[in-house]
């Protein structure tokens, strides 16, 4: 006998919304919360300008914070040449923002090379209790140093007022960018992607790490056209095997059933992701989208996937198997990124000459030169570069050991 989909009855919805409530009362400080973000995802499908959209219960960042620091205070490394400063580079453009942060294209003066400087408030940090995220950022980036897909740190320096992680400029853009445009993606552009960010993520979980915010703002594009993924805030760091975790954070359309439900869930919540955001690229719309938002929440738990016509029976497959609610019976559950390299839906991807970038990207950005931000937001680069950017203060003491120069990367000018 099959049994009939299960619509969200009226007391765990409430449940649910009741949940949501008191995280708003709970949030004292102000900081971003569920419904204020869900908010602003309006129809026609508009993505925030503000793409860092996170969640996280104070009760279980104090215990992630500690964690972190722990292990901050383990990676910071010897400066092998004086440290970099805030004076050595020419800020340029905005070129994206977040809850407390603004990116910025930056010109490094020994090399004269650009990046992207991610600059953020300490006060800020302190205010909104998230030393955990930045921590953690700071130390997967060091710890992620060697995989073509991820985003690089160069450096990190901090003055009396801010941090600032320099890294690679993926001058392509957001992915996200380019899909507003574009609307969908042909499925052979979208399974390149989706093939990259497969890549980055299972290198993710062979250290530990499970990523946790899988989303088209975080998915940029180099000069070439593969993909960069970045924004490590939301990661967390020694989930071994199978082991779980239980913290609240992600982001809305690309939540996993079991965060929402607020079960233990595993690394398996980076594949649901992959099928979230695959499922964007070839329909135009994450699944299970709606714009009444709790509805939207009350789908991913308890609506059946339905996927139209227009997309081979391969991809249909993949993102069932992707978008599975049960996460013991989610592609991956088992051997993690092997399983999605047998599918059907990767049959024409060689990995190693993927992951050599040796396959052309289906679309390479229009550049004229290392500067050019033909492909950025323009959303973001009207924004007024701050002031007083490059006045080299006396650090603080806040965050010991935030400091950090690649000793891999030349800096010798090119």
């Amino acid at each position: 006998m099959v049994k009939k989909s299960r619509s969200p009855t009226s007391a765990k919805m409430k449940g649910i919304i009741s949940y949501f409530a008191a995280l708003i009362r709970e949030r004292k400080h102000g900081s971003t919360d569920l419904l204020q973000k869900l908010g602003t995802r309006i129809p026609v499908y508009q993505h925030s300008t503000h793409s860092e959209c996170f969640l996280r219960p104070e009760a279980s960042l104090s215990d992630e914070s500690a964690a972190a620091a722990q292990c901050f205070a383990s990676t910071g490394r010897k400066l092998q040449r004086p440290q970099v400063s805030a004076a050595d580079f020419d800020y340029l453009k905005v070129i994206g923002t977040g809850s407390f942060s603004k990116v910025l294209l930056a010109k490094y003066k020994e090399n004269n090379r650009y990046y992207a400087v991610k600059v953020l408030q300490k006060h800020i940090i302190l205010k909104k209790e998230a030393e955990g995220n930045i921590i953690c950022e700071r130390n997967v980036l060091v710890k992620t140093l060697n995989h073509p897909f991820l985003v690089r740190l160069h450096f990190s320096f901090q003055t009396k007022e801010r941090l600032c992680l320099v890294l690679d400029y993926a001058s392509g853009g957001e992915l996200f960018y380019h899909l507003q445009k574009e609307r969908v993606f042909r499925e052979p552009r979208a399974r390149f992607y989706a093939a990259e960010m497969a890549s980055a993520l299972g290198y993710l979980h062979s250290l530990h790490i499970i990523y946790r915010d899988l989303k088209p703002e975080n998915i940029l594009l180099d000069s070439e056209g593969h993909v960069v993924l970045t924004d490590f805030g939301l990661c967390k760091e020694g989930i071994v095997g199978r082991a779980t975790t239980k913290t609240f954070c992600g982001t809305p359309e690309y939540l996993a059933p079991e965060v929402l439900q607020q079960h233990e869930y595993d690394r398996t919540v980076d594949w649901w992701g992959l099928g979230a955001v695959l499922h964007e690229m070839l329909y135009g719309l994450p699944p299970f989208y709606s714009a009444d938002h709790i509805k939207m929440l009350g789908n991913i738990i308890y609506q059946p996937l339905v996927l139209k016509a227009g997309v081979s029976k391969a991809g249909r497959d993949f993102l069932k198997s992707l978008l599975n609610k049960d996460r013991s019976k989610r592609l991956g559950a088992k051997h993690d990124m092997d399983e999605l390299k047998r599918h059907s839906f990767f049959s024409s991807i060689q990995w190693d000459d993927l992951v050599a970038k040796k396959i052309p990207p289906p679309f390479v950005p229009s550049l004229s030169g290392p500067d050019d931000l033909t492909n950025i937001n323009p959303a973001f680069t009207r924004l007024p570069v701050p002031e007083s950017l490059n006045v080299c203060e006396e650090a603080g003491v806040t965050f010991p050991g935030f400091s950090y120069v690649n000793e891999n990367i030349s800096l010798i000018s090119t």
